[in-house]
């Protein structure tokens, strides 16, 4: 396994991988994409998405304003850090809509470098979809740029950068936030809450180190030294009422660091996984694989007595704690149901019928290698620092040719294959989609958007390519996406 420097005082394991019931179940651990020349020409609208309701065209919706700010990363006499911050607050933003509802948000951009921003996990209209150099034309310092559209499926989504060659450092100065859509008859819970992960790379005089470092790139990614979580440093204290039903939406929106969580004094039930409802179920071992871009919806009964408290912890180490449920106040009366399913997703296929499908593959490549003769040394990257990664032989840039194209309503299988040195976390665009058995004889009972890739493997995923426009597949490593790690396919209307 190749050396992944890690800042941190102790490192996570990152070795465990594909996000599948079997690693859902034994707690594997560890898993977002975006300069100019390829803007989209917006597409038909899937029949999956009705086009956002125009009845005052003249409304490009509230200001949703990106520029520099301040938040208090370590406790003084150092100084606040400088970051960027959506609105001027350094909590990231938590954006709930009902189902059906619009989003519609200008994107005022008051920072110094190009921007978009992404809706990770929304199967999205893909003029909307906000890959800056590939769905629309990055917005530029000073510029705007008008988000509307209507989520079709109800979950929980991330708000992330997405430019082409330059998504690692909107985000490593603490762009990020969050979406939810609730459901039209949401589950009864007494505290919905949101838990958003970031780690952040700090010099000792809270200032942010240089980004852009080739090594990082071509290795882990810029791995942070300190975690935050809802913009405050780790842990969060969470107060909730004796016996209250709670649904925490966990997501994580680090650059590039992957961890394991496990529940500790929490008995948990997954929901949802990357946003879609599943069966729910009780993680084995309380563990759960937490990469950047992965969402979770977790249902839990706290205990009924006061003063009771369990804890979400990171296992970096000896094991860090991102967040701890303190029950108190008012105890929550009356009994309840057994913990069940959230509901279903009518709108994804009940199977994905395999006979007919388009088959492609999908090759990773490039990066720092291992010196044999080393086993204990770095990886040594000597290429182009801008051309680290490739997929299928091209390095990701504004411009270059699909993977591949396919017709609205085709099933399409890839056979995504890791050359690399490295665990590789991927994100498809647009679309959800089925992890396969290796013989293609069924697949995991999830529905996914995000996945990561051992070293030397093969995996395959198979969706219904029925949203059209043009869609990214590529890393959630940031730094990986901006020096080439990414791809992208065509879905034609017709």
């Amino acid at each position: 396994m190749p050396h992944r420097p890690s800042p941190l005082p102790v490192r996570s394991s990152p070795s465990e991988l594909a996000l599948s019931r079997r690693t859902l179940l034994g707690g594997a651990a560890a898993l977002a994409l975006g300069s100019t020349a390829a803007a989209q020409t917006p597409a038909k609208p899937s029949s999956l998405q009705k086009p956002a309701p125009e009845s005052n065209p003249e409304s490009p919706g509230r200001p949703f304003r990106a520029a520099p700010a301040t938040a208090r990363l370590k406790p003084e006499p150092v100084a606040a850090t400088p970051v960027w911050a959506f609105d001027g607050a350094s909590v990231p933003p938590v954006i709930r809509i009902k189902l059906g509802e619009t989003v519609r948000l200008r994107v005022e951009n008051r920072t110094d470098k190009p921007l978009s921003l992404h809706w990770h996990g929304v199967r999205n209209q893909n003029p909307m979809d906000g890959v800056g150099g590939l769905t629309q034309a990055p917005i530029p310092p000073g510029g705007d740029f008008s988000y509307a559209f209507i989520p079709p499926d109800a979950g929980s989504f991330l708000i992330r950068p997405l430019v082409v060659g330059g998504s690692s450092e909107p985000s490593g100065r603490g762009l990020a936030g969050m979406l939810v859509v609730e459901e039209a008859t949401p589950p009864s819970v007494d505290h919905d809450l949101t838990v958003l992960m970031q780690d952040w790379r700090l010099a000792d005089d809270g200032t942010l180190l240089p980004f852009g470092q080739t090594a990082f790139a071509a290795s882990s990614g810029r791995l942070g030294s300190l975690v935050t979580v809802n913009g405050k440093p780790v842990p969060e204290a969470i107060t909730v009422r004796p016996g209250a039903r709670v649904r925490l939406r966990l997501a994580n929106a680090c650059n590039a660091r992957g961890t394991r969580i496990r529940f500790d004094n929490l008995k948990v039930y997954v929901a949802a996984v990357d946003g879609q409802p599943t069966d729910a179920f009780e993680p084995l071992r309380a563990t759960l694989p937490f990469p950047p871009g992965t969402r979770y919806d977790l249902m839990l009964d706290v205990a009924t007595e006061a003063g009771a408290s369990g804890s979400i912890t990171a296992l970096v180490g000896n094991g860090l704690a991102l967040a701890t449920l303190t029950t108190g106040g008012e105890p929550v009366g009356g009994k309840r149901a057994a913990i069940g399913p959230i509901g279903e997703n009518k709108l994804l296929p009940a199977e994905v019928k395999l006979q007919n499908a388009v088959r492609r593959d999908v090759v990773l490549t490039g990066g720092a290698r291992l010196d044999k003769d080393k086993p204990a040394a770095d990886p040594v990257y000597t290429g182009d620092p801008g051309k680290i990664w490739a997929v299928n032989g091209t390095s990701g840039a504004a411009g270059i040719p699909p993977l591949f194209t396919v017709k609205r309503g085709q099933v399409v299988v890839l056979a995504l294959r890791n050359e690399t040195a490295f665990p590789q976390a991927l994100h498809l665009h647009g679309h959800a989609f089925r992890l396969l058995h290796p013989l293609d004889d069924g697949w995991e009972p999830y529905w996914l958007d995000t996945f990561q890739l051992l070293e030397g493997r093969t995996a395959r995923i198979a969706f219904k390519a029925d949203n059209p426009g043009r869609w990214a597949l590529g890393s959630t490593v940031l730094e990986r996406f901006d020096t080439g790690l990414w791809g992208w396919f065509e879905v034609t209307s017709s």
